[in-house]
């Protein structure tokens, strides 16, 4: 029996392959798999022409994913830094990448980073149609923006943010509703411009059907892009914000009738007191799709932080509801990452993902840590170092600052309780001042 996307072969009972590895990393059944797929609660992200995929399943009752944002500037237009951020993104686990070049070599760029990268891939092809037709914003033409999805889609990208919510009637809403922050997002502020400037309809709204068409041909996951959400505390569950989450939902359903993956994106910035109802009002108005969010950036006051303020909301996001995070370095807001600007990104990220599945329930997110408790309670140093989120800074801080005894550390020396209740529940003295062993 054929299939034309995952979404297709689960509605038709067909077991893909790649359903078969996200099962078993999951520890699911395929038949719970294939329900939640068919109806839309989880998506696996493949096109059909990325060949080394390793794939993986995101939404309800999965683990949560992580995304890593990286790709080529006008100010950066180097290609090989950032493939070895794509090598580190992979090296540290990261489910996503996503390629944001805006400038230079996009295709080449993007072609090597499919064929080098195990993890799922996304792009925003607005930001590429600049540098792929080599004019100026208002000069494009509504059906030249399909065709740069297509062009992605022949690359291999396993899913797209598309603005497709900021049409008219959304700018109207916004335009009636002044915000501290305007329009934050790159997408949704070049869409917005080309509306202004052509007097037109958005084109991923107007062609919408075509762009699922688009989808269906490779397999592409829909990202359905936030143009509207909030860049500050103040503008977050604003009118803007929830008029376009309104017309995500119906856009939502239109996908999934061509049997088109999709996932929602959102804010943002938002205050720690909104997170929970926001994770609960995209499921309800997008039907329980997968919530995909940047942060939430629970403060807009710290820059060269925000990797922090992000792993705060995005734990608060995760364990409510959202199913994959957007990394935040603490390079957001000022400057394009570096390699350590990334490494603590992705760290803070997963920390925040994996606090959430143990809130969640998710299986075996609580194993890791019990195994970390036990290695702890042993003293076994070698232990800890490999089960930690990061091995390498865990065991170089140990190395950089060694204790007399090796079964303490410098913080505590002899009076550390886990050394001393193991002596003492094995009947043994406890020798905290004498310097015998």
């Amino acid at each position: 029996m054929n299939y034309t996307t995952q979404m297709d072969a689960a509605k038709k009972g067909i077991v893909t392959k790649e359903m078969e590895v996200v099962a078993k990393k999951e520890h699911i059944s395929i038949e719970l798999l294939m329900e939640k797929m068919a109806k839309g609660q989880i998506v696996i992200p493949a096109n059909k022409f990325h060949t080394n995929l390793n794939p993986e399943g995101v939404g309800q009752g999965l683990r949560t994913k992580i995304n890593v944002n990286l790709g080529i500037s006008k100010d950066c237009p180097d290609i090989e830094p950032e493939m070895e951020k794509v090598r580190m993104a992979i090296e540290m686990k990261a489910e996503a990448i996503m390629d944001l070049s805006s400038f230079g070599k996009t295709e080449a760029f993007r072609q090597s980073l499919v064929k080098t990268s195990s993890a799922m891939i996304g792009t925003v092809p607005v930001y590429d149609a600049l540098g792929f037709y080599n004019k100026e914003l208002k000069d494009i033409k509504a059906k030249e923006f399909l065709d740069v999805v297509d062009k992605h889609g022949r690359d291999g990208v396993d899913f797209v943010t598309i603005h497709a919510g900021m049409n008219l009637e959304a700018a109207k809403v916004f335009e009636r509703n002044p915000r501290l922050n305007h329009i934050v997002s790159r997408g949704g502020s070049l869409m917005y411009a080309w509306m202004k400037l052509n007097d037109q309809e958005n084109p991923f709204y107007e062609y919408y059907d075509e762009l699922l068409d688009i989808c269906q041909k490779y397999d592409i996951t829909l990202s359905l892009g936030d143009a509207m959400r909030p860049g500050s505390i103040h503008d977050s569950t604003d009118a803007s914000q929830i008029k376009e989450l309104m017309t995500l939902g119906e856009l939502t359903l239109r996908a999934w009738e061509k049997n088109v993956q999709v996932i929602i994106e959102g804010p943002g910035h938002m205050a720690l007191n909104e997170i929970a109802a926001n994770m609960l009002l995209e499921k309800k108005l997008c039907h329980g799709a997968p919530f995909y969010v940047l942060g939430p950036i629970v403060t807009d006051v710290a820059p060269g932080y925000d990797h922090i303020t992000s792993a705060i909301g995005g734990a608060i996001a995760a364990s409510s509801g959202a199913d994959f995070l957007c990394y935040v370095t603490p390079a957001e807001h000022l400057r394009l990452p570096t390699m350590e600007d990334m490494k603590e990104g992705i760290v803070a990220t997963r920390i925040a993902a994996h606090a959430a599945d143990i809130a969640k329930g998710v299986h075996g997110a609580r194993d890791w840590d019990n195994k970390m408790s036990q290695a702890r309670q042993n003293l076994d140093w070698e232990g800890m170092f490999e089960l930690a989120m990061d091995p390498i800074k865990a065991s170089r801080y140990r190395h950089e600052s060694k204790p007399e005894h090796d079964d303490t550390c410098t913080m505590c020396g002899k009076m550390c309780s886990m050394r001393n209740m193991n002596r003492v529940l094995a009947g043994k003295d406890v020798n905290i001042l004498r310097d015998d062993a």
